[in-house]
């Protein structure tokens, strides 16, 4: 048999793409599946919340109008943005510049994407926290960037200890990552961290992305913005995403907002390199961020249920649940003498329960599981029961 070989070359960058720890955990579920289980999947950071009828309402007669089949204007169409501006004031009181602070982007992997372009050149050095999202760790790989990563132990609830990093690191760092509420332990930042994160930022002169994909999902009401501390937008950038606040994940919409001089340069790369948010999406959007967001309220109620529910009926059963006060995940340590990895593996096998290994997020989850709060209450009640009976 011959074998053949491709003619193309590919770049150092397609050569140093790390696998997509999501895509190989849907493949694993479809073999279960398909070997005849009844999987109950709690590996996806998937909605399965529907957009609240006011908003399906405007997405259905955007659609309809004329106007929304032209392209939309490259910053985003006005309307957006003013309703993002405004969504900043009324839930943050943080004040923004509609036309040089914000930007339209096609979710927060999209606007994390063009920052890494405009921000982070081969050999830089990127940190994050550890356990991180996966994208965090992919983009830096990609870049040739150097990865500086900040252990975030239990005893500290999964926040990293800024002032246990040396001064001759920090003065290496080019852009530092938060992301709070944390995927995928669900740790929410106080202020004090957040003001102490863009202090250090001043003191030596590195840029902060803040990955606020689940702005409005805590326990306590609303979260903190990172830009309303002071000199945040001398140095920082917000990325907001409508999938989570709003059950929109498929809809695809969400803004970079923050420092001027960082929003310029993504703006430019985007005119480029990107394309804009469906027009139609853009008005739904409006709609969403204008409301009293007493739907985003609903959500972080329901995910408050369903939270306490898989907490809950984990720790009745010998495991330690870490108490999250936000986010749409459970992370749990995984039984004594098991590692994560080993943990979800037999959980997939014996209990048909899928959930993510905590090495999926980086070295400090080693021993760690993520499930996933994105199923009904009933199907989350019958996980726990198996998950209790394997136990």
């Amino acid at each position: 048999m011959t074998t053949y070989v491709s003619p193309v070359s590919f770049t150092t960058v397609a050569q140093s793409i790390p696998p997509n720890v999501f895509a190989d955990m849907d493949r694993k579920v479809a073999a279960a599946v398909a070997g005849g289980a009844d999987v109950i999947d709690l590996a996806k950071g998937n909605p399965d919340a529907f957009p609240a009828d006011f908003i399906r309402d405007v997405a259905k007669r955007a659609v309809d109008d004329p106007a929304n089949a032209r392209y939309s204007p490259f910053d985003g169409k006005p309307s957006f943005l003013r309703a993002a501006e405004r969504w900043y004031r009324n839930v943050y009181d943080v004040d923004l510049d509609w036309k040089t602070q914000l930007f339209a982007v096609e979710g927060a992997v999209d606007g994390l994407a063009a920052l890494f372009a405009v921000l982070v050149a081969p050999g830089d050095a990127v940190a994050y926290a550890d356990p991180y999202y996966p994208s965090y760790h992919c983009m830096t790989v990609m870049g040739r960037a150097e990865e500086i990563l900040l252990p975030s132990l239990a005893e500290r609830g999964f926040l990293p200890d800024l002032d246990a990093v040396a001064e001759e690191t920090w003065d290496r760092i080019k852009v530092l990552i938060l992301n709070y509420p944390n995927n995928p332990t669900g740790a929410q930042a106080p202020r004090e961290f957040f003001e102490r994160a863009v202090e250090l930022a001043h003191e030596h002169h590195f840029a902060i992305i803040q990955d606020f994909a689940y702005a409005g999902l805590g326990v306590n009401g609303q979260q903190i913005s990172l830009l309303s501390v002071p000199g945040a937008l001398e140095v920082a950038v917000e990325v907001c995403s409508l999938s989570k606040m709003y059950a929109m994940a498929g809809w695809r919409a969400g803004f970079v907002a923050g420092n001027d001089d960082i929003v310029s340069h993504v703006k430019q790369y985007h005119y480029q390199m990107g394309s804009m948010v469906t027009a139609s999406i853009q008005d739904a959007g409006t709609a969403a961020l204008e409301s009293d967001q007493g739907c985003v309220d609903e959500l972080a109620s329901r995910y408050a249920v369903r939270r306490r529910i898989v907490a809950g009926g984990l720790r009745d059963a010998g495991l330690d649940v870490f108490d999250s006060e936000g986010g749409i995940y459970a992370w749990v340590h995984a039984p004594e003498g098991l590692t994560g990895e080993r943990f979800a593996d037999l959980l997939l096998e014996r209990a048909a329960v899928a959930a993510l290994p905590g090495t999926c997020f980086g070295k400090v989850g080693v021993d760690y599981v993520r499930f996933s709060l994105l199923k009904s209450e009933d199907q989350l009640r019958e996980a726990v029961r198996r998950i209790a009976a394997v136990l």
